[in-house]
Formats: C-alpha cells, sequence, structure tokens
C-alpha cells in the first residue's frame, strides 16, 4: 500500500440562522462518506468545520430575540454539533467563526495582505438608513428597478428584466429593516486587490483543482476582468473590527472561510501529533480538500485562493462542488412537508437511511439531486435490508445452530470469493473520485452474486442430507466472509450498520484491507437484526410532522371554515378583554420554508412585536413597510416552528390571494387603541 496522506477536509460553515435540515445534510454526509474512506484506507484525514456567524443578519436576529449575539450563535451551534453527531458525521472539531482562534488568524492575514501592497482603501458611496443608523447591504434595500421601473426590487438584479445594478440606482429605495428612505452617505471601505491573481487563479482553476464544469464557469468570470473585492462593513456590524480602526469591520466572507483554519487551530492546540504550519503554510505537501455547495463557488475558488497566495498560505489540493437538492420533483416545502429538519428526521427514522439514499445519488457533479420519498423506501428496503443483511441473516443461523459459531478456513467457491476481493480498486477509485453512487451499483451488483450464490447452493437443502454437514459449513462460511467484504466496501456509508456488523462477526474495526482477508478459523457471535425495513408510515408521518400546519399563524383564522356566524356570538364583556391597537409596519420578509407566512415586525409606538401572518401570497415584504394595521396586543404569545409570534394582525377575506389587511384611517398613530 502506498504511503499514507495526510489531510485536511472541511464542509461549508452553516450559517447560524436556522436548524440543520437536508442540504445541510447532503454536503456533510457527502463529506463524511469522503473522510471516512481515508480513514478506512490508513489516511491521517481531519475534517473540521464550524458555524458562520459574523454579519448584520445575526446582528439583527439576536436583537429580535432579545438575546446578545454572542449568547445566540452558541445555542445555535450546540444545536448544529448535536444533529450532525446523531447523523455520523465525525467533524474532528466544530467550532465558530466568532473565536478568539479566527480573530488572531484574520488580523494575522490582513497584515500580510497589506505588507504585500494588496490594501487599498478608497471612498464608498452607499444607502444608509437615518433612523436606524446603519449602511444597507443590497438585501435589505428594495426599490423600482432603474431599467424596467418594476417596483420592489432588491438592490442588486430586477427578478423582472434580469438587469443588474448598484444599490444606489434604486427609484424610491427604502429600508427593508426600517421602512425609511434611505439617504447616500460616503464611507471609506477596504480592498483587496483581487485583479493582480488574474493569471495565477487562470492556472490553478484548470489544474485539476475543481470539477471542469465549475472551471469553465470561473473562467467567464476571469475574461470578463476581476474587480477588487470589498473587504469591510460599517458600523454597527456583528464581527472582527479591522486592525488599526474603530468602526470598520471585516466583511463576513472575509473572515468565514478562515474559519476553517480557526477550528483546525483548536484542533491543533487539543493534540500533540500535528501542527498548524505542516498543513498550511505555502509549500505543503499535505493536502486540502473542501466540501461546498455551487452557490459559494466563487468565494472558494476565486477569492479564498487569491487571499491565500497572498498571505504566504498554500492553496486547496480539490474543491469538491455539488449542486442542491429537491424533495419529490420541487423546492423542500414545509406547506408540502418536505423542508425537513434533520431532528424531525430522527424522531420517525434511522439515519443510516438517509446516509445511504444520499450515497446513491451523489456524483462529481454541480448538478441537483432530487430525493423520490418513494424511491427512498424502495432502494433501503431493497437493497440494504433484501439484499445485504440477508445474506447475514441466511448464513448465521446454520453457522451458530450447527457447528456452535465456528467458520470453516475453506474458501468454497474461489472463483467468486477473488471476484469480491479484486472489486476493491475499482471501488476505492469511485470513492477517491466522489463517484459515491457507481460505488454502490457495484457493490450492490456483489451483493446480488453472493445472494445468488447462496440461493443456488441452498445450504437449507443440504442440510437436510446426510454426509453434507462440511460443504453446508463451507458454504454460509463463504457467505458471511462475501457479507465481511461488503461490509468493509460499505463502512463509508453506514458507520452505524457497520459497527453492529463488526460485533455480529466478532472482529475489531475494519481497514479496506480486511477486504482482502477472510475470516478463516473463527467464531462468530449470534446474529441480530442490524436494520429493519422502512415503514412508509413513518416516512409519512414525518412528513406530515414537517407540514406547515393550519396552525402556524394568522392563516388558521383566516382559511378555518367555522360554524356558522349564530354560534360565535360574544358578550361585550369578552370583546372588552381584546386590546386592539394600531401598528405600524416596519419590517416584513419571508419565512425560511414557509409557503404562507411573513414575519412582521410591528412598531406599536414605544415598543417593537415580531409576529407572523399568514398574508404571504396577497403581500409581497416589501409592500406592507410603513403601512398601519392593527394587531391584538394582548394576544398571549405563541412559540410556532419559525420563532415566537407576539400578537395577530387583522385581515379579511376568504384566504390565499384574496386576504385584506385591516388599516386606519389616516392619522391614526402607532399604539393607539382601536375602539
Amino acid at each position: 500500500m502506498s504511503q499514507a496522506r495526510n489531510i485536511l477536509v472541511t464542509s461549508a460553515l452553516p450559517y447560524t440562522n436556522g436548524d440543520i435540515h437536508l442540504g445541510h445534510l447532503l454536503e456533510h454526509v457527502l463529506t463524511d462518506i469522503w473522510v471516512r474512506f481515508q480513514r478506512l484506507r490508513g489516511n491521517r484525514c481531519i475534517y473540521v468545520c464550524a458555524d458562520d456567524t459574523h454579519g448584520t443578519a445575526t446582528m439583527l436576529a439576536a436583537e429580535q430575540r432579545g438575546m446578545s449575539a454572542e449568547a445566540l450563535i452558541e445555542q445555535v451551534r450546540l444545536e448544529h454539533v448535536h444533529d450532525f453527531k446523531r447523523f455520523g458525521i465525525s467533524h474532528d472539531n466544530y467550532h465558530s467563526t466568532h473565536s478568539e482562534e479566527n480573530r488572531q488568524h484574520a488580523e494575522s492575514i490582513y497584515r500580510r495582505l497589506e505588507a504585500g501592497g494588496y490594501i487599498f482603501t478608497r471612498a464608498v458611496e452607499q444607502l444608509y438608513d437615518p433612523e436606524r443608523e446603519l449602511f444597507l447591504a443590497d438585501r435589505y434595500v428594495q426599490g423600482g428597478c432603474p431599467n424596467c421601473g418594476s417596483e420592489d426590487q432588491y438592490g442588486d438584479n430586477c427578478d423582472s428584466c434580469g438587469a443588474t445594478y448598484d444599490a444606489t440606482d434604486l427609484k424610491n429605495p427604502r429600508s427593508m429593516i426600517s421602512g425609511a428612505k434611505p439617504v447616500l452617505k460616503s464611507s471609506e471601505h477596504y480592498f483587496f486587490d483581487l485583479p493582480q491573481f488574474t493569471e495565477m487563479l487562470k492556472a490553478w482553476t484548470t489544474s485539476g483543482a475543481v470539477q471542469p464544469e465549475v472551471a469553465n464557469k470561473l473562467a467567464e468570470w476571469l475574461n470578463e476582468g476581476l474587480k477588487p473585492w470589498d473587504i469591510s462593513r460599517d458600523a454597527p456590524y456583528f464581527g472582527f473590527l479591522i486592525p488599526g480602526t474603530q468602526d470598520k469591520y471585516f466583511y463576513v466572507w472575509m473572515d468565514a472561510p478562515i474559519g476553517y483554519m480557526a477550528s483546525f487551530q483548536q484542533y491543533v492546540d487539543a493534540h500533540n501529533d500535528v501542527t498548524f504550519d505542516e498543513f498550511w503554510n505555502a509549500g505543503s505537501s499535505c493536502e486540502l480538500h473542501h466540501f461546498i455547495g455551487k452557490d459559494i463557488v466563487n468565494f472558494h475558488a476565486l477569492f479564498w485562493p487569491a487571499v491565500l497566495q497572498a498571505s504566504g498560505h498554500r492553496k486547496p489540493t480539490r474543491i469538491h462542488a455539488h449542486g442542491f437538492i429537491s424533495v419529490d420533483g420541487a423546492k423542500m416545502s414545509k406547506s408540502r412537508g418536505t423542508f425537513i429538519n434533520a431532528s424531525t428526521y430522527l424522531e420517525h427514522l434511522d439515519p443510516e437511511y438517509l446516509r445511504y439514499y444520499y450515497a446513491t445519488k451523489i456524483r462529481p457533479s454541480i448538478d441537483d439531486m432530487d430525493i423520490n420519498l418513494d424511491d427512498f423506501v424502495q432502494r433501503v428496503n431493497a437493497d440494504l435490508v433484501g439484499k445485504v443483511v440477508n445474506i447475514a441473516s441466511r448464513c448465521a443461523g446454520f453457522i451458530t445452530r450447527l457447528y456452535d459459531g465456528e467458520l470453516s478456513p475453506t474458501i468454497h467457491d474461489q472463483a467468486l470469493w477473488d471476484e469480491f476481493v479484486n472489486a476493491a480498486d475499482s471501488i476505492a477509485s469511485l470513492y477517491e473520485s466522489d463517484e459515491f453512487g457507481k460505488a454502490v451499483r457495484e457493490i450492490m451488483a456483489l451483493a446480488d452474486r453472493a445472494n445468488q450464490y447462496i440461493a443456488d447452493q441452498a445450504p437449507w437443502r443440504l442440510a437436510k442430507q446426510d454426509g453434507t454437514e462440511a460443504e453446508v459449513q463451507q458454504i454460509c462460511s463463504l457467505g458471511l466472509n462475501l457479507f465481511k467484504v461488503l461490509v468493509v466496501y460499505l463502512a463509508p456509508i453506514l458507520p452505524a450498520t457497520v459497527r453492529k456488523a463488526c460485533a455480529f462477526l466478532n472482529v475489531e474495526a475494519l481497514t479496506w484491507e480486511d477486504a482482502q482477508r477472510s475470516l478463516g478459523v473463527h467464531r462468530i457471535n449470534a446474529f441480530e437484526p442490524l436494520l429493519t425495513r422502512i415503514d412508509p408510515k413513518d416516512v409519512a408521518a414525518m412528513v406530515e410532522a414537517s407540514r406547515e400546519t393550519e396552525a402556524d399563524g394568522l392563516e388558521a383564522a383566516l382559511e378555518q371554515e367555522g360554524p356558522e356566524l349564530d354560534d360565535k356570538q360574544i358578550g361585550i364583556e369578552d370583546f372588552d378583554k381584546v386590546d386592539l391597537r394600531v401598528a405600524r409596519i416596519v419590517a416584513a420578509e419571508h419565512v425560511d420554508g414557509a409557503d404562507k407566512l411573513l414575519r412582521l415586525t410591528l412598531d406599536l409606538g414605544g415598543e417593537q412585536r415580531s409576529v407572523f401572518a399568514g398574508i404571504k401570497a396577497a403581500y409581497t415584504p416589501e409592500s406592507l413597510i410603513g403601512r398601519h394595521t392593527v394587531i391584538v396586543a394582548n394576544l398571549k404569545p405563541r412559540k410556532m416552528k419559525f420563532g415566537v409570534s407576539e400578537g395577530m394582525v387583522l385581515a379579511a377575506g376568504p384566504g390565499g390571494e384574496h386576504i385584506f389587511l385591516l388599516s386606519p384611517d389616516e392619522g391614526a398613530t402607532p399604539g393607539m387603541e382601536v375602539r
């Protein structure tokens, strides 16, 4: 076997804004399978990750929840770690970008860039929210498209005509945070001189470090001409101050990839067998692999390699980019129950099922992947239970019952054994190149061969005949040896199942080389089921648990077909308990994964409330900002899947697009009582 490799592997950093869901799991399962394969081959493979925590979004989310940003991100980080562990993701270290290690490395890299002449400053005119006293990123500004005039367009591109532009070009812009009209304000920004690295990037992106389709896309940007990269943001901002400044912060995409270094640094500080420099210094003989989604290729394959080159560090060995997932042919949706969080999945199904199904779909491409739930059930039941586990269950009983668990040292069918052993190199090559789907197909083809062998030999029939004891033992022993080879080949995908299989086979943790060796004279333990079939009812229950119910938000009141009006009569004393107040909508946004809800931030004249409203079909968020409405102000706060709703806005209509938000006449002010 060749000399062991030293490999550092990362997955893209989940943002600290929500739960781990099927989309996150695709990337981390993909990474984990590759990592486990490398370890199985005897390579030193260290896997680190972290939560991506910095930016205005974190600051605003913490404000909305009434907690510090530090408390919010640590709470979310622990939840993420818990979910990943339960799916068998074998991070060696999981950190946070808001860490002292990240601060130190970010500042060190910045100083190297500055000393190398790669940093310059220039004044930038930006839109500024005079009410919140902060500069507005493009996604926090909306207005009319300067090209086609379409209203309610974001500050960087138009959904109607496809035009791209600067936020300062919008017609009648407004802040998505406060609803105020932004003003132009100049500020000094810090830039990294990315164009200096154009030739280096052209060579590196065509060196095999990225997939061919990714290289083609990067070539478009490189040929068009790179622009200097703005790496600073103005206060207020949640992040790290740029050295030598009082109110300039590193843009989140400057220190986020440095978070890979920071997480590795924390790992290094806790272990004595590895150093930071041997993996990160320029000229390092170690390998660095990033697994990412295709939407962040530009940051990882243009900005990041240039920053690493300029600061005296090594560039990535390879970037493994992947596409997105859909479920049953459509975008994940909570109304359909297909926006599934990791925690919800685990309440109903074994994580090994998803790991296996993802593996059957994965290939080295940035094409999107569809998760068909019916196919998911059939594939897992047919392959894992009907083929692989079936081999062990068919042979184990004979060995334990007739031979006291003792295996025969004789290989009953040498040609079949050689076929299994000789598949190792081909399957290893497929794992190495992210061709997990092809690897699974080869493994299952072998499982078919083993099952056919057992069926042809029919040990259950031979066992009833005299003088066949040795042959029955040899047949079933070979069956279990073939099962052991399959277990080795599936080990990167099914770590928990493989641990159970090892306990049954009475062997220690396996290596890739163990696929070449039979068990010989060996005693196995009694067989216990390793996996059970998926019950489609459990999948249906998971989908239902993930579904956005009618009770989630105001939509229940709008869409429910209740009893006749006479049955709803109440007395004046009941109505007096309802505190109706005028509220001004200062912010509105879509709720990630919800088909019907908008999150509204309401000003009640002295206090703000966060309320979920089922009015998405009738209103765009930007059309609501600055509008007055009526809120039930003394409704008990309700904890929902998306957060806490602190009231209810009033609307009329049958539902869907025909919902009409109630608004007071002109002159009403926030906090005014409605009588």
